[in-house]
């Protein structure tokens, strides 16, 4: 007797074609689904034809299903990411803010939608080549670091619910990209095994988001003119091209010789004005967060010293947590550097994703 339906989440690439392998082999029926997000031959995408969203990876999806023996459905979404997803994006960046869509598409659309297709095609479970793992403790599932914390992926994945935690697997979140690679290539995929990934935003395949506002707002040049620069007192300095150009952080692009190096320090989206500092002035040990998410929050108030990652290439710092349940404090054991409101900020214990939230000014 097989363990259960499992609707395998693919996109062509050696982490998903792996995680199906896997499944197989542990005695899972396994039904194959590639989502459409994007249109990737619109626009800007035309440049630069690769990742997640182009008719050869789905297709590929397709091929590997079939020589591995169950069916394959291709489902478009690309309606709802537009509206969950993508407006999201737009609407943040015009706000002065730094948004994360990987993070709402976890939540919104991967453990979302795909949910429902796994109800329509009778699945207990979904999978996906994520690297993260999930554990029970105390009457919880929590979403866990994975074993290879170089390629952990829980950053992208904390606003995930609990209840979708129950009917999900990560079949990878054990092994090291390198182990992963091997046993592609000991089962004869040394082709598949080679094969690059692409670290960019899916709909944004030239990583380059300006040029994607541009094609994709009304009237972008009208609501991106030129404003203020100014200093960490307020005092004009020089003339950006429109804040929403820049994010917290840059240093580079900002087209103004100052003589010495300066950052991106804020945004004010309403009087169209972008602070400058050096880089000792985007160190800060307090955190405000918005739209939390915890697991138990009564218990982790009992003991609120937790580690926070910023942003997903940031390691965790140690910080305490104040928090009513929907927004929260953090303050920081050592200062962290270049938090930008619209990104994620992500509290673990114990390698737990025990809770999350929305950078807020």
């Amino acid at each position: 007797m097989g363990k259960g339906k499992v609707l395998m989440a693919m996109s062509g690439g050696i982490d998903s074609t792996m995680s199906a392998i896997l499944l197989q082999e542990q005695g899972y029926d396994l039904v194959g689904v590639t989502y459409r997000t994007w249109d990737s031959m619109k626009e800007s995408c035309i440049a630069k034809e690769k990742g997640c969203c182009t008719i050869d990876a789905i297709m590929e999806a397709k091929r590997m299903a079939q020589s591995l023996g169950f069916e394959h459905h291709i489902i478009d979404f690309r309606e709802q990411f537009h509206e969950l997803v993508i407006r999201n994006f737009i609407d943040e960046y015009m706000e002065g803010r730094t948004p994360n869509p990987c993070v709402l598409c976890n939540a919104t659309i991967k453990w979302g939608k795909l949910l429902e297709v796994a109800d329509q095609f009778g699945c207990d479970f979904i999978a996906t080549g994520h690297y993260a793992q999930i554990k029970e403790e105390d009457g919880h599932r929590y979403l866990c670091a994975a074993v290879d914390t170089r390629k952990d992926q829980t950053y992208f994945l904390w606003r995930i619910k609990e209840e979708f935690l129950a009917r999900t697997i990560f079949p990878l979140g054990q092994y090291t990209k390198e182990e992963v690679r091997r046993m592609a290539k000991e089962r004869g995929y040394e082709k598949l095994s080679t094969k690059t990934e692409s670290q960019e935003i899916c709909f944004i395949p030239n990583d380059d988001y300006r040029d994607f506002l541009k094609n994709n707002v009304d009237d972008f040049e009208q609501k991106s003119v030129p404003g203020s620069f100014v200093d960490m007192q307020g005092r004009k300095i020089g003339t950006h091209q429109g804040f929403q150009n820049y994010t917290i952080g840059q240093r580079k692009g900002l087209r103004v010789a100052f003589g010495e190096p300066r950052y991106v320090a804020g945004i004010n989206a309403k009087k169209n004005v972008v602070k400058l500092g050096e880089r000792d002035d985007l160190y800060t040990t307090t955190v405000r967060a918005v739209d939390c998410q915890f697991t138990d929050l009564e218990a982790l108030l009992k003991n609120p010293k937790i580690f926070a990652r910023i942003r997903y290439k940031s390691p965790a710092t140690s910080a305490t947590l104040e928090s009513d349940g929907k927004k929260m404090k953090l303050t920081f054991d050592e200062p962290v550097w270049g938090v930008a409101p619209g990104q994620s900020v992500v509290l673990y214990q114990d390698g737990k994703v025990v809770g999350g939230g929305v950078v807020k000014k």
